[in-house]
């Protein structure tokens, strides 16, 4: 087939597409993936009057009976997997069929990706959700601040706390982006909110360009090796982090134990008058948010900052939100400061802190059997959230393994071996792990999980009570056991969740 890309005078000026009330009607447009965040893509810019095309791989039959409800062309199924994007029917053919003037793509789509190239090669331009949502977010007259959050660990709850605080304060808020409700929904929301708190993983900001969004401030938590087979490379992985920090209006905020994250504030392209707010464990210092032994306190967002500070919250309501942890005490601090940004008085950040609840597998306590705790931290799904786990305890039975997405295990492996009384691996990607105990850590007894033949519901179960019972057998009281796999679950697993909901049943099983 003949390509029939051109710049004909049909063409729109995506320079002009910056709100809900401009002519969208015509704009020729491909969405690539149909999971929660591509359908409301593809349902916004229908909407908007917009020629949408979606190509995925696989799709919700609902949510392909709703496109054609709505009259939203659509191809699903093997001709558009990359292997195939030069074959007949494929996604060369497809993408020139329709000849796109711009491709939003899901954010797991691979800067490698034969479907990319294309579109550099045609001048086409490309976004996420999150620049469309942001060219849209004027839909009503109350127009939200956004908020910005990314880092390796810990986002979701500062994402989520970070929102708390802000509904504590009086302030209609929400959150989206990598976690919840697609961006898109949140900015056709009838009434409107005046601030949405945006979680933002190193994919989707390495689709934004530097200074795409103004937000009102921003924050990356920590920077550790966590999706290099992606990005290729750390230097990339932190280079798409850092964007984060551009053209913020009131506050960078970044973490005095992290000194990349001030680096990344220190490089950035910010608006006139945006600050550099440090938050940390320790005590805080000027334009800082941090504990003064155990209060939480704000040295930064008051008038007299050089000489005073004002009490946010003691660690004792912290302590509502779950284990004591340096990592947890960080993450509060974090929101703190975000929320203290957009003006949130102190009180209501303390009964936020009260009220709040971390979710499910984030250093959740399982139980506790003959004096020995068991712990579910399924979340830390990379070697920096697994070492804010191991740092929280002294003598750790460790649950290791899974996915590691092209990271070395070895130092966290080197820095926690006098913690670790036994390693339990499990996972496909096995070697790697065995490797670094093998280097680093060779008097550390290890029991290693066969993983199945086929990811399964019965292979996860026999993985989980495998482990358990080796677990079991190893820990003596006092000690902890902790799921903290430092990779992704999907090998064997459904999904984080359903990892660690195994690990519970299994820990109950083999203690009852």
């Amino acid at each position: 087939m003949n390509a029939t890309v051109s710049s004909n005078d049909a063409d729109k000026n995506l320079d002009d597409l910056v709100s809900w009330r401009a002519d969208w009607r015509g704009l020729r447009a491909v969405v690539v993936g149909l999971g929660v965040t591509g359908f409301s893509v593809a349902d916004t810019l229908a909407e908007l009057g917009a020629e949408v095309l979606v190509i995925a791989e696989t799709a919700d039959p609902d949510q392909v009976d709703i496109l054609d409800v709505l009259g939203v062309a659509h191809k699903i199924g093997a001709q558009i997997l990359p292997a195939n994007f030069d074959s007949a029917g494929g996604t060369r053919e497809i993408l020139e069929s329709h000849a796109p003037q711009v491709l939003i793509v899901s954010p797991g789509v691979v800067p490698t990706s034969p479907i990319l190239f294309w579109a550099a090669a045609h001048e086409v331009a490309v976004w996420v959700d999150i620049e469309l949502a942001w060219r849209l977010r004027d839909k009503t007259d109350k127009i939200a601040d956004w908020i910005l959050v990314t880092g390796t660990n810990g986002k979701t709850t500062v994402t989520q706390l970070t929102e708390t605080m802000l509904v504590a304060g009086g302030l209609r808020a929400a959150s989206g982006g990598n976690i919840g409700t697609p961006m898109l929904d949140l900015m056709r929301d009838p009434i409107g909110y005046d601030a949405v708190v945006v979680e933002l993983s190193s994919f989707q900001l390495h689709y934004l360009s530097p200074g795409q969004i103004l937000p009102l401030s921003s924050v990356c938590l920590n920077l550790a090796d966590d999706h290099l087979d992606w990005h290729g490379s750390f230097e990339a992985y932190g280079s798409a982090k850092a964007k984060v920090y551009e053209q913020t209006l009131v506050a960078c905020v970044y973490n005095l134990q992290d000194a990349r994250t001030e680096a990344m504030v220190e490089n950035a392209d910010v608006t006139e008058g945006a600050r550099a707010i440090g938050f940390t464990i320790g005590a805080p210092g000027l334009s800082q948010v941090g504990f003064v032994e155990d209060i939480l306190a704000d040295r930064a967002f008051l008038d007299d900052r050089k000489n005073t500070a004002l009490e946010i919250a003691t660690v004792e309501d912290i302590e509502n939100i779950g284990v004591i942890t340096p990592h947890l005490l960080a993450n509060v601090a974090a929101a703190t400061a975000l929320a203290r940004s957009a003006g949130v008085q102190p009180f209501a950040i303390r009964e936020a802190i009260r009220s709040f609840k971390l979710d499910s597998h984030r250093i959740e306590l399982v139980g506790e059997w003959g004096g020995i705790r068991w712990f579910d931290d399924s979340k830390a799904t990379n070697p920096h959230a697994a070492a804010a786990s191991l740092a929280s305890f002294e003598k750790v039975v460790w649950v290791v393994g899974g996915l590691l997405k092209g990271v070395d295990v070895t130092p966290m492996i080197q820095r926690f071996k006098s913690k670790i009384r036994g390693a339990i691996v499990i996972g496909v990607d096995q070697q790697p792990v065995l490797e670094a105990f093998a280097k680093a850590a060779p008097a550390v007894p290890i029991f290693a999980v066969a993983p199945g033949l086929e990811k399964s519901a019965d292979d996860a179960r026999r993985v989980m009570l495998a482990a358990a019972e080796a677990a079991r057998d190893w820990a003596t009281e006092g000690d902890v056991v902790l799921l903290a796999p430092a990779a992704a679950s999907m090998d064997q697993f459904v999904d984080y969740a359903d990892r660690g909901l195994s690990f519970a049943v299994a820990a109950k099983a083999v203690n009852s």
